[in-house]
């Protein structure tokens, strides 16, 4: 059993590991999740700048992603509807509908320019064997972009999920270059949807945030739907607004979808009912407005972490630094190798140290020729000469070293000096370097991200507070049901999100949501909204000495639906009075020698207690009856 044991909790540690790395939460270096990344990598190797069917796209991203077709082609269309990375061509779905993509067959993709140029560095980027061992695969892309800000992500993985709003691409460049510049730059959520967030609540990406529809109320008859909140579709908001009408929330005539482009969902009002009179409703009964929890997980150092925006654009920017720098020490040793050849090209030609092997009649003699004649110029080569330099310049062909050109070789030799003098400042100014090309991608393309949705301060609609009240609360006093849909005495008006005290004969009582139909008492005492500064006044009998109590309280903690009592055990109400000033008559029982059989107590004379106290003793006699009346 130790042993089947122990190989359930390796097994599932791996597959927990698995899980959570390699399918449900995205990387914080370049923001992807592994499919992504895949797709990217896929499109990037067979960029040519023509569209590709995205059923081979998907084919060919198979050779990385080990689950299939289904789940690539899922992942493409919505990294597409992004419209960051991948331009579109053919129906990609809706955004807003929430309409399906077409086929993969039928529709085409590329990278997007903005991809081609933040994305993709081969020759610095980490590679490791694909799941079969056949094909290489980054670890991670050397993105220069905040991206997993930009895109948001959503999953569920073993023990843990993660949710990321997308955020506005040109205030997250904004963002890197204040922090570059050690200044202070707060980003919040952008959606592509559009609408209206209140961002209050957000916590730097590990809170919530409230998100609405953008309603057009200018008609008091209609209400037109313009922008629709994160996360909800056309559909959705129909299905939700038609719902709530069902249930009496709303009072519509109908609602019609214009949905091109933009959206559109026009709502027509209910004879009688006026638009500023169902907003609040719609708010609150349907998808309309929602709030939104977040939470800001991400793989950093082969571990999932929990990291708040700031600090994502932080490590963003601190990357960015890192790949930019390996980038010009990658341009900067390439030059110099380009200069030393051009160098020793230039010396070989205009020198004619060629000349100096014809007489050389092996190999080895030859490449020590050349170099031979080469140590005149060590000055100038400033580097060691090779056997591969000489093998590189014995290819050169007669025609070439016929057509030198003196002047053009010079000239090419100046660039790339003035290239690599370029480089060396940038490297010494490394940040500067950083911000420049962050401004340059905002002027080229900043103008094509507008935000969106529009942050504004509200506070979420209460439902019980929107809901009207048209609802017939009744008791049967024969049955002992109460609800609204009971037969019996009317009470009073009730919403279905309302809270009702109900005390029975026993003095048992509860807070209940108003109910359809529910046994309570034959003998209720009392029913009525919740008021928490009521105080109910109680006379109870001991059932052991038949002394009469009284009992002065409010009810102000309570569970919904559970059950309290206002009197102690072994003891039976007698009245219950919500009068402040009254007066208890209490009738006694007549005893030998008993010479007074009646008395008054002021109500107002008793101190106000808690639910858990006991009662104050009225008198030392056995009761009989009790009256209440006016003081």
């Amino acid at each position: 059993m130790a042993f089947i044991k122990n190989i359930y909790d390796i097994n599932f540690l791996e597959y927990a590991s698995y899980v959570i790395k390699e399918r449900a939460i995205p990387h914080i270096d370049d923001g992807f999740k592994p499919v992504q990344r895949r797709i990217l990598h896929t499109l990037h190797e067979i960029d040519d700048g023509k569209f590709h069917k995205v059923a081979n796209v998907v084919g060919m991203c198979m050779r990385y992603h080990p689950h299939g077709d289904a789940s690539i082609g899922d992942a493409l269309v919505t990294l597409a509807n992004k419209e960051l990375f991948i331009e579109k061509q053919g129906n990609f779905g809706n955004v807003f509908t929430g309409d399906p993509a077409s086929a993969v067959r039928y529709i085409e993709c590329r990278l997007s320019p903005l991809a081609r140029e933040t994305l993709f560095d081969p020759q610095i980027t980490q590679f490791i064997d694909s799941y079969d061992g056949r094909n290489r695969e980054p670890v991670t892309l050397p993105s220069k972009l905040p991206v997993l800000l930009a895109l948001g992500a959503e999953g569920i993985a073993v023990g843990m999920s993660t949710k990321i709003v997308p955020h506005n691409i040109t205030e997250l460049l904004e963002a890197q270059i204040a922090i570059l510049r050690d200044e202070q730059h707060l980003v919040f959520p952008d959606f592509i949807t559009g609408g209206f967030a209140d961002v209050s609540e957000y916590n730097d990406g590990n809170g919530k945030i409230l998100v609405r529809a953008k309603l057009d109320t200018k008609d008091p008859k209609r209400i037109v739907i313009r922008e629709l909140p994160f996360g909800c579709t056309t559909q959705s908001i129909i299905n939700s607004i038609e719902n709530a009408a069902k249930k009496g929330k709303i009072k519509i005539s109908g609602i019609s979808d214009y949905t091109a482009e933009d959206v559109e969902i026009e709502v027509r009002l209910a004879r009688g009912v006026h638009t500023q009179d169902t907003v609040d409703a719609l708010y609150a009964f349907t998808d309309c407005e929602s709030s939104i929890s977040v939470s800001l997980m991400v793989i950093k150092d082969e571990k999932p972490v929990v990291k708040s925006v700031s600090e994502v654009l932080q490590h963003n920017a601190s990357r960015l630094v890192e790949i930019l720098k390996a980038e010009l020490k990658l341009e900067e040793q390439q030059l110099k190798d380009k200069l030393h050849a051009k160098t020793l090209e230039q010396i070989f030609i205009e020198n004619r140290i060629y000349k100096k092997i014809e007489k050389e009649v092996t190999a080895a003699a030859v490449v020590k020729a050349v170099i031979n004649g080469m140590k005149p110029y060590d000055d100038i080569i400033k580097r060691e000469v090779t056997p591969e330099d000489v093998e590189r310049l014995l290819k050169i062909p007669i025609r070439r070293i016929s057509a030198y050109d003196i002047n053009r070789a010079k000239k090419e030799m100046m660039d790339i000096k003035k290239r690599l003098r370029e480089i060396r400042e940038a490297l010494a100014a490394i940040v500067d370097y950083a911000v420049g090309f962050l401004e340059k991608l905002l002027e080229k393309y900043g103008k094509n991200y507008p935000r969106r949705t529009e942050l504004i301060s509200f506070k979420k609609v209460d439902v019980r507070e929107a809901a009207q009240r048209n609802l017939k609360l009744r008791y049967d006093k024969d049955t002992g049901y109460l609800g609204y849909e009971v037969n019996g005495n009317v009470l009073f008006d009730v919403s279905q999100y309302d809270r009702i005290l109900v005390i029975r004969k026993s003095g048992a009582y509860s807070v209940i949501d108003a109910p359809h139909k529910l046994f309570v008492d034959k003998g209720m005492l009392y029913c009525g909204f919740i008021d928490k500064d009521m105080v109910f006044s109680t006379v109870y009998r001991d059932d052991q000495t038949k002394f009469p109590f009284l009992k002065r309280c409010k009810i102000e903690k309570f569970i919904l639906n559970k059950g309290y009592t206002l009197i102690p055990e072994n003891c039976t109400v007698m009245k219950l009075t919500t009068a402040q000033d009254g007066l208890i008559n209490i009738e006694y029982k007549p005893k030998p020698r008993l010479k007074v059989l009646e008395e008054r107590f002021a109500i107002g004379d008793y101190l106000v207690k808690g639910t858990k106290a006991g009662g104050v003793r009225l008198a030392n006699k056995e009761i009989k009856s009790v009256k209440i009346t006016n003081g």
